[in-house]
């Protein structure tokens, strides 16, 4: 399904193979108790068919292999698909999403520091000929080893000068303080010079926790790169360290904790109406 007419190069995929985006999170709990943090970090956004001029961009960074920084295919595909390849992975969600293959695509996450990298949420943008942005595709992870895939066309409605507004009922489990069930409103501003991302959650029509991601873009260059990691040498442990951390401020508060439960299949297509989600 193709995005509004109107929109066909609003937010037209950036021309590098890759580019970092350093910035800022924030996550803020709204309910039953207010709890607020923020960190600085920078993103990687790559594409799949360029994987080799990404790769040649920087003597401090390398794909598929080992290096300061690095950016690694295996670390997104799913290995129960049987794909190799990122691309091929991305073009067999969206072609059992009923989405036309995209003709270009850009993926948004955290790359590997010194070989080790935790994703909570990677964003895929993909776009037809037109440059018009035909699908989000939001890749959820959890502490526990387990992820899940939310396929999102871009639909009628959900596109502005603003950005893009989708949601989703959420279906797999993450935080032991929020269930199943819990309403995901996604506002993005697709990477040009800068990338904004919020997911405000809702449980029964009220904001529940509010996530977000504002960056500018930067050159992948060698010295840009060493001045990421130099102001953010372990990133990506103090990501895994710093949600271990705010879970157990959460737990001193009260917050209430629920099961994990089974997982679902690992990709979803469409919605699920709330009360059709797994059980906890």
């Amino acid at each position: 399904m193709s995005a509004p007419a109107g929109r066909a190069t609003e937010f037209a995929p950036v021309a590098e193979p890759a580019r970092l985006y350093p910035g800022k999170v924030m996550h803020a709990r709204l309910m039953p108790f207010g709890h607020r943090f923020t960190y600085r970090v920078f993103s990687l956004l790559i594409d799949p068919d360029r994987l080799d001029e990404a790769g040649a961009m920087s003597r401090f960074f390398s794909v598929n292999s080992a290096n300061l920084v690095s950016f690694h295919e295996g670390d997104h595909v799913d290995p129960a698909s049987g794909d190799i390849l990122l691309r091929a992975y991305v073009d067999r969600l969206l072609a059992d999403a009923g989405v036309a293959p995209a003709a270009q695509i850009r993926l948004l996450c955290y790359p590997r520091i010194l070989g080790y990298v935790f994703n909570p949420l990677s964003v895929y943008f993909c776009h037809d000929a037109g440059d018009r942005l035909t699908a989000i595709i939001y890749e959820v992870r959890n502490t526990f080893g387990e992820r899940h895939t939310y396929v999102c066309p871009v639909e009628s409605g959900q596109m502005s000068s603003s950005g893009v507004r989708q949601e989703r009922t959420k279906i797999f489990y993450v935080s032991p303080f929020i269930g199943l069930g819990a309403r995901y409103h996604f506002r993005m501003l697709p990477p040009g010079e800068t990338v904004r991302m919020r997911i405000l959650e809702t449980e029964d029509g009220k904001p529940l926790l509010s996530a977000a991601f504002s960056g500018t873009a930067a050159a992948l260059t060698s010295p840009a790169l060493l001045r990421q990691v130099a102001s953010l040498p372990f990133m990506t442990l103090k990501i895994m360290a710093g949600i271990h951390w705010e879970a157990l401020k959460l737990w001193i508060k009260g917050a209430k904790f629920h099961s994990r439960g089974a997982p679902p299949p690992p990709v979803s297509y469409r919605d699920v109406p709330r009360g059709l989600e797994p059980a906890e």
